[in-house]
């Protein structure tokens, strides 16, 4: 079977980027499709003998993808083209995706190429091979179904349906992100948002044990739901024992400041591992005003020590925004695993954190070597 494969934004890059997206996007679906690839002027066709049903499956998760089709080909004359154009309407008649009864139908056609004919010419020949077919109704403007007709050169290829892709961008293509993730609903998203984007995501996971336990497993399972859209890119999980740190600050900070350090504390240990990894940048699920934590006050003053990029792609979205998000890659049904939260978190948590005061309360609870410390115990989870 062969399908046309339709990127977006890779389009608008110059020649040198554009054929490097390409083939990243092309390495991602092979190592999960047994394919080969045609690439045509930009036009990917992709060529395989797997089940309809796998190539659909991964095609729809690859970002990259804006659409695609799948296709018959023929050669470009008339009789072989009409032989093909009565064998594709009987069969879409047959399934009862097209009643021409009831539905009106159109044909485009673009065309590649010398040719004695135009792609008008072809198209109304083509629909004229419909009506002898099915005497269907012909509606150019708002047509209940469509008939594609792409002519290139010596061969022309026929298909009838458009499968929208996730879009975005070659996950690879952008390099290194280290996402914080918790049980909650945020972050996940907040890594697929930066898969979406190109990005190979390394997850970071801050135990908080025995402030709060059985997020762990939850992590575990939603970086396996997250791999789904990671093709052709391992995701990684590591987990640092994040609990002792939160019993210094309990011990040595002021209370209302716990929630201020504790995700101060994350960014530098996420900036650590960053550096290991040879990432670029560090992503969380931050969103303006959610907790206490992510008023802007505290969101200066929590990245202040972190002199990484820090990225919250959820920063503007309200939590139904997250949610539709979540339960659409299946992250939410494991988010909302009752855990009993953080017990570290105190009654009356600092909203308004002032810089200067968190500078001085970091330097005395000496922060930044505890933390280096600390995170030389970072370890993998995923293996």
């Amino acid at each position: 079977m062969k399908y046309f494969v339709r990127y977006g934004e890779i389009g608008t890059k110059s020649p040198k980027i554009r054929r490097k997206f390409e083939n990243n996007l092309m390495k991602n679906i092979q190592s999960q499709l047994d394919c080969e690839f045609n690439n045509n002027q930009g036009r990917l066709t992709l060529i395989t003998d797997e089940e309809d049903g796998k190539v659909n499956d991964v095609l729809k998760r690859t970002f990259g993808i804006v659409s695609y089709s799948p296709i018959l080909e023929t050669n470009t004359n008339k009789n072989d083209i009409s032989s093909l154009i009565e064998e594709i309407t009987g069969k879409i008649i047959e399934e009862g995706r097209f009643n021409p009864q009831k539905d009106s139908f159109a044909v485009r056609c673009r065309r590649v190429g010398n040719h004695d004919f135009t792609s008008q010419q072809m198209a109304a020949y083509c629909g004229g091979v419909v009506i002898d077919v099915c005497d269907a109704k012909v509606n150019l403007s708002q047509p209940d179904f469509t008939f594609y007709v792409e002519v290139r050169d010596d061969k022309t290829y026929i298909y009838h349906e458009k499968i929208k892709g996730p879009g975005g961008l070659p996950v690879g293509s952008q390099g290194k992100v280290i996402c914080l993730i918790s049980s909650g609903i945020d972050s996940p998203v907040a890594a697929y948002q930066m898969l979406k984007r190109g990005c190979q995501v390394i997850l970071l996971h801050c135990d908080n044990h025995p402030y709060s336990d059985g997020s762990v497993e939850k992590v575990l399972k939603n970086a396996d739901n997250l791999r789904r859209y990671s093709v052709g890119n391992p995701i990684k999980v590591y987990s640092i024992k994040f609990g002792k740190y939160l019993e210094k600050v309990l011990n040595e900070a002021p209370p209302r400041m716990t929630c201020v350090l504790c995700k101060s504390g994350m960014y530098r240990c996420a900036g650590l591992l960053a550096k290991r990894e040879h990432a670029n940048a560090i992503v969380d699920g931050s969103s303006i005003g959610q907790v206490a934590s992510q008023t802007l006050t505290n969101l200066e003053a929590t990245r202040y020590h972190c002199r990484m990029p820090i990225f919250s792609p959820l920063i503007a979205m309200d939590k139904i925004e997250i949610e539709e998000i979540a339960k659409r890659i299946n992250t939410y049904e494991t988010s909302i695993i009752p855990d009993g939260g953080c017990k570290a978190v105190p009654k009356y948590p600092e909203t308004h954190a002032d810089l200067e005061l968190v500078k001085e309360i970091v330097e005395k609870i000496n922060q930044k070597e505890f933390l280096e410390t600390l995170a030389e115990s970072i370890t993998r989870i995923d293996s």
